[in-house]
């Protein structure tokens, strides 16, 4: 009777700061939760591969990456709307005062 003890398992609390961040992101601090959930998501995915099953949490480190990425490409694209609408938009305004 030989019996193993338990694996005492526990979850990357970098994980958890990405999960977090990737939903800040959403909703309180787009650029900067974005940015936070990416890097901690990338930190948290490092730490559970060398933990040897030890640490869990991927799941939640690929939340806050998704979360994340996502954030920042919607930024970008609506940063890059914003700059075609104003180049646009001045250049609209600009050309119809020279008429009249």
């Amino acid at each position: 009777m030989n019996a193993l003890p338990p694996v005492h398992r526990t979850t990357s609390a970098m994980a958890v700061v990405s999960l977090v961040s990737g939903i800040a992101a959403w909703s309180v601090l787009p650029l900067v939760g974005a940015i936070v959930a990416i890097v901690c998501g990338h930190l948290a995915r490092g730490e559970i591969r060398r933990s040897q099953g030890q640490i869990e949490g991927d799941g939640l480190a690929v939340a806050g990456l998704v979360l994340g990425y996502v954030q920042l490409a919607f930024g970008f694209i609506v940063l890059l709307f914003a700059i075609a609408a104003i180049v646009l938009g001045l250049s609209i305004g600009f050309g119809a005062s020279l008429f009249h």
